[in-house]
């Protein structure tokens, strides 16, 4: 291990005593903080992960309790499984009926939308049928249609945008772009026609990849934090989502939500550095940072 990881990895130990407490304790009433900026939440990409047990689960949780505990430090999520597979129904039922009735969940697109594109009505079916038990509480906030790097603007991957519109004409739909052929003003003006929302993004600053722009199409703003390792990005799975973000890093991008959130109506931030428990120790951080603690 490098000295900056040895660094890293005791900053994330103090990070999670200061914000988490011990791990094997439940939490104990929280003190009245300050308001996070008006419509803001904060959350993780995904909350079901073994290595989350010991940095943030008590040790000895089951994945069947996971969401129980998260939903007591974070009213938001990500569900990121479905770009994988579609879950059935009854699945998502249970996910609604275990959290609060403020609880939102953001839900990603099935990857034979965004990556295979060949346009087989199935999976938008899928999804539609899979996510209906969130809708019918209350709790579905939107999709997430994250295209690949391969995805270069063109008039035929603008066309395909409006295929993907026409498909869910009625749902909030973001979509985060991998590629910086996308970055242009002409692009927000066209996705806000096509009443799309678009996903500003932290990534490690590498040649064609999105650079940290932080935009809004619509009257909602989204911001994804992935991380910054560039070592391990072209690696593909999850190493290169190991990352611990210091407080500097996202100092930065606390006045920019502050500055979306300002004309937004709702504002979401979701951790994607999920490797290790990252993503919710710097969910916590940033949410300390919103609110000015």
């Amino acid at each position: 291990m490098s000295s900056r990881d040895r660094t890293r990895s005791r900053r994330r130990d103090d990070s999670q005593a200061d914000l988490f407490g011990h791990p094997a304790r439940a939490p104990e009433p929280a003190a009245p903080r300050p308001p996070l900026p008006t419509g803001v939440r904060i959350g993780t990409s995904g909350y079901s992960f073994a290595d989350w047990i010991g940095p943030f689960y008590p040790p000895g949780t089951s994945r069947a309790a996971m969401l129980d505990y998260y939903r007591r430090h974070f009213d938001t999520v990500e569900v990121n499984a479905t770009y994988y597979r579609l879950p059935p129904p009854a699945t998502m039922k249970r996910m609604a009926e275990r959290t609060p009735g403020d609880f939102h969940f953001m839900v990603k697109l099935p990857g034979d939308l965004t990556h295979k594109r060949d346009r087989d009505l199935a999976p938008a079916e899928g999804f539609l049928r899979t996510i209906e038990p969130l809708r019918a509480a209350g709790k579905f906030t939107g999709a997430l249609a994250q295209f690949p790097t391969s995805f270069h603007r063109s008039a035929a991957a603008e066309e395909y945008l409006a295929w993907l519109r026409e498909r869910f004409p009625e749902m909030p739909l973001f979509v985060e772009f991998r590629h910086s052929s996308w970055i242009s003003r002409e692009v927000v003006a066209g996705l806000e026609e096509r009443r799309l929302g678009i996903c500003s993004v932290d990534e490690p600053d590498l040649p064609g990849l999105i650079p940290r722009w932080a935009v809004r199409a619509g009257d909602t703003a989204y911001v994804r934090l992935h991380g910054r390792n560039a070592k391990a990005w072209w690696k593909g799975g999850g190493e290169r989502y190991h990352y611990l973000y210091d407080r500097a890093e996202l100092a930065e991008w606390a006045a920019t939500i502050r500055e979306l959130a300002e004309g937004a109506r709702r504002t979401y931030v979701f951790f994607n550095n999920c490797h290790a428990g990252h993503a919710v120790v710097n969910a916590r951080m940033m949410d300390e940072m919103l609110r000015g603690a």
